[in-house]
């Protein structure tokens, strides 16, 4: 007997549970796959908008649409908002979510880069962290503040930024890194004491320098020198932004979206099947200006890629741009081929009859025999069209 469909959930019930701290959320449908990711510097808030019905009477139609679609919700706090960012960014990278559309692209956060091997180490931006023996900073969520950040250590500690190789002759001259002399009166080895103290300082052991600004800013306060109080107070924040500790967010320690069991039994209860279906491949055309057309075909095993069995295919009999005359002509070679190498494993299933055919594996894999025959890879290829064929007559029934 076919499964009830479910019902979908009241969320609004679900969204008093969500702590007041910053973190992402992620909007789930009734598969369990991860439809959008945000992040907020209020957990609640930002959710509990999602579900008021005067915010849902002006939410454009993307929002509405992905509401429609949302059946689940799940939170994860974290220690700060430029935490929030940095894991949304690898969440949406992670699983590409359908509503989302930052991030999506193969552009990365900000991280600062410094090759100690250089005579004249130079402190520089990069999008990757490379196995090349530099020492890297970050990733770093806010680059307005990163770039501050960079020009402020310039002017402090008096070291190179950007640029490639030893110092250019305007750069020995400049007052910038006269620190507390010029580059042009110091050594080398004097210039990587200044490397190794804004290391430091970008680590994170910022306090006693941060704490000397404040103390600036609070004097220009009080000569109401407002202009310089409020730069003092920007380049402050950009300094705390940019040293906060923050957690680096790997593969492993992202929130799992994927449990292919509970997946293909979602699916068989939204298709009504008997029971979940056991290999499952699924197919699509590409057209290039119309003249080449082409298909490729991912198959699932137990709702996980088997990527052994995927294939491409060039469409052959089909002219012009018609995706479903080139679906027909490709899914036909498919599985005129999986018929014909099953009756070749099987010379007792009937010739011209699939539901005999289908009968016959199923009697033919339940026999020792069978069982026996599984190890070996050609029979294990056998079993995959099998399964196919099984998973069809099981939606034919």
């Amino acid at each position: 007997m076919a499964a009830s469909r479910k019902e979908k959930p009241d969320l609004q019930k679900k969204v008093h549970e969500v702590p007041h701290k910053p973190g992402v959320y992620l909007m789930r449908d009734r598969f369990n796959r991860v439809i959008y990711v945000g992040k907020a510097r209020d957990l609640r808030k930002r959710v509990s908008s999602y579900f008021l019905p005067s915010k849902l009477a002006q939410a454009d139609l993307k929002t509405r649409a992905m509401l429609d679609a949302t059946w689940e919700f799940e939170t994860h706090t974290v220690r700060s908002e430029a935490e929030s960012v940095l894991l949304e960014g690898k969440l949406i990278k992670e699983y590409r979510p359908r509503y989302n559309i930052s991030f999506r692209d193969d552009k990365r956060f900000l991280v600062v880069r410094v090759d100690l091997s250089e005579d004249w180490p130079r402190f520089r931006l990069a999008r990757f962290k490379k196995d090349d023996g530099s020492r890297y900073f970050g990733p770093y969520a806010h680059a307005g503040a990163l770039r501050q950040t960079l020009n402020f250590m310039r002017k402090k500690f008096g070291v190179l930024t950007f640029g490639r190789g030893a110092p250019t002759e305007r750069e020995l001259k400049s007052s910038t890194y006269q620190v507390p002399v010029r580059l042009s009166e110091i050594s080398g080895a004097e210039y990587r004491e200044r490397v190794a103290q804004a290391c430091e300082f970008l680590e994170g052991k910022s306090r006693e320098m941060i704490a000397a600004l404040e103390e600036q800013m609070h004097r220009a306060a009080e000569k109401m020198d407002f202009e310089k109080a409020a730069e003092l107070r920007d380049m402050i924040a950009d300094l705390r932004d940019t040293t906060k500790p923050t957690r680096r967010f790997t593969r492993g320690s992202l929130p799992s979206t994927i449990d292919p069991i509970a997946d293909v039994r979602e699916l068989a209860d939204a298709l009504r099947l008997p029971r979940p279906p056991r290999i499952m491949e699924c197919f699509d055309i590409s057209n290039i200006s119309a003249t080449h057309v082409v298909a490729s075909m991912v198959c699932f095993r137990e709702g996980v890629p088997d990527k052994n069995n995927y294939r491409r295919y060039r469409v052959r009999t089909v002219e012009g741009q018609d995706d479903f005359a080139s679906m027909a002509e490709v899914v036909r070679r498919r599985y005129s081929r999986i018929l014909l190498e099953a009756r070749a494993a099987n010379s007792d299933t009937a010739e011209f009859s699939q539901e005999a055919a289908v009968e016959e594996l199923r009697r033919d894999r339940a026999s020792p025999s069978s069982r026996a025959k599984s190890r070996d890879p050609a029979a294990e290829r056998t079993g995959n069209f099998a399964g196919f064929l099984d998973f069809a007559a099981l939606r034919s029934e």
